[in-house]
């Protein structure tokens, strides 16, 4: 006996062979690199969905955690390679076309040689060039589960300008991939993924068309409808036609000077005149409707997209876009930092001639408050910062080292830790401590301090 989960009502025809919704089924029709490029060059919406998310991963980048020279070295070697520039530039062709790879130049001979990151050393990266798909050919999938490269290409190649082919190791290739294809018999086809416009385009399609019925139903929102007996006689001749032409065209001269209009009546055969418009009170709304269907379906909050104030009140859209930049802020860590990985370590390389177990990097907080917020919380910071030292809990000079560590990364006194290191007084030293040192330094043991006016023993 074979069950089937679905509702059937045989006298509402709902679950039948007559119920049309039966016969729906999911197709997917695969958009073509030109029509992609197309639409990222002639839609506003397509083009906003295919770069705002990777401009919004990439715009405050990343924190190195390091010594200061560590950090200004390795933030040197990243703008001088332009990695930030690059990496999103790389998310935006993986988002239109479905992947992307960012090459890094060596000075190896063999690029179809392994490049391991364990034996880069300084300098030791050339420079970096993003490549779509459609330069970038995936090579054979690696089914070895024991290979490092699984499910990865086994190498990629890339046409060079004579039209030789240059067939280049995987482990050279930072692979970016726009909409993941979970279907591995699909996937393997060409070792990328889909564009994120391909499960869009229906939303962006029925926005961009309901946006151009509504521009041209305009320029028909007032039409004037006249009823002129005997018109296909008067019409039948050229003569007619020219002297009804002139006639209504002198009427509509007459109606644009005094407003009105001139008919010819002698009753019920006479002329008729009236005016039909349209009703655009509710097309409005209507366009905000495919629109926030085309922000959900592009998972970005339609007060991002669209760049407007959030309807309701006492709306803010604060929320939104908190869910959104968490949202981010889980793609950078799951997503970005292992595609990253293999970059980041020739990176440090690179930069400081060794790898330091200690250097790491964090991801810039996507929310950027205001002057205002910025200084409530900075005095919240130092009331707490008070009481931790009203309490004794803490040693002195280490919760200064903490709270000058705090002050610096929060930005809240620019160049704090040179001035800090110019001064000749220690972090956490108080008063008392000066004063006990220089009474020392006289050879005078502070107990045993004389009182103001007093005179020594002869």
């Amino acid at each position: 006996m074979w069950l089937r989960d679905r509702l059937t009502n045989l006298v509402s025809a709902l679950g039948t062979g007559k119920d049309k919704s039966i016969h729906s089924t999911f197709t997917a029709p695969l958009l073509t690199p030109a029509e992609l490029n197309a639409m990222h060059r002639g839609d506003w919406l397509a083009r906003k969905i295919v770069d705002i998310i990777p401009h919004d991963m990439t715009r405050e980048w990343r924190d190195w955690q390091a010594e200061d020279d560590e950090i200004e070295a390795i933030e040197e070697a990243e703008r001088a390679l332009g990695v930030q520039q690059k990496v999103a530039e790389a998310l935006q062709r993986a988002r239109l076309l479905g992947g992307a790879g960012l090459y890094v130049g060596t000075d190896d001979a063999d690029v179809a040689e392994e490049l391991r990151p364990d034996r880069s050393g300084a300098g030791g990266i050339r420079y970096l060039h993003v490549l779509s798909r459609e330069e970038l050919t995936a090579g054979e999938i690696v089914h070895d589960v024991l290979s490092p490269f699984y499910g990865r290409p086994a190498w990629y190649e890339m046409r060079a300008a004579t039209g030789t082919s240059v067939r280049i190791h995987p482990s050279r290739v930072i692979a970016f991939v726009g909409a993941p294809i979970l279907d591995r018999l699909t996937a393997v086809a060409d070792g990328w993924g889909d564009s994120v416009l391909q499960v869009v385009y229906d939303a962006v399609q029925n926005a961009a068309s309901s946006q151009q019925h509504i521009a041209g139903l305009i320029p028909e929102a007032k039409v004037d409808v006249i009823k002129v007996p005997g018109l296909s006689d008067t019409l039948s001749t050229a003569q007619g036609t020219a002297l009804l032409t002139q006639r209504f065209a002198l009427m509509n001269q007459l109606k644009s000077t005094i407003n009105a209009v001139l008919l010819e009546g002698d009753g019920e055969s006479g002329e008729t005149w009236e005016q039909k418009t349209i009703n655009f009170a509710q097309f409005p709304e209507l366009m905000r409707l495919y629109l926030q269907i085309a922000a959900g379906a592009a998972d970005v909050p339609v007060t991002r997209l669209l760049g407007q104030s959030p309807a309701g009140l006492n709306a803010t859209g604060e929320s939104d876009i908190r869910n959104y930049y968490d949202n981010l802020r889980s793609r950078q860590q799951v997503e970005l930092r292992p595609t990253l990985a293999p970059l980041d370590e020739m990176l440090i390389r690179h930069a400081l001639g060794t790898r330091p177990p200690e250097v790491h990097y964090r991801w810039a907080p996507l929310w950027q408050m205001d002057e205002a917020q910025r200084a409530e919380i900075a005095s919240k910071k130092a009331s707490t910062t008070k009481v931790y030292v009203d309490s004794g809990l803490i040693p002195l000079d280490a919760l200064a080292k903490a709270t000058i560590n705090q002050l610096v990364e929060d930005g809240t006194y620019p160049g704090l830790e040179e001035a800090i290191d110019e001064s000749p007084e220690e972090p956490g030293a108080s008063p008392s401590d000066e004063e006990a040192a220089a009474e020392e330094m006289n050879g005078q043991q502070p107990d045993q301090a004389q009182p103001q006016g007093a005179t020594a023993e002869t």
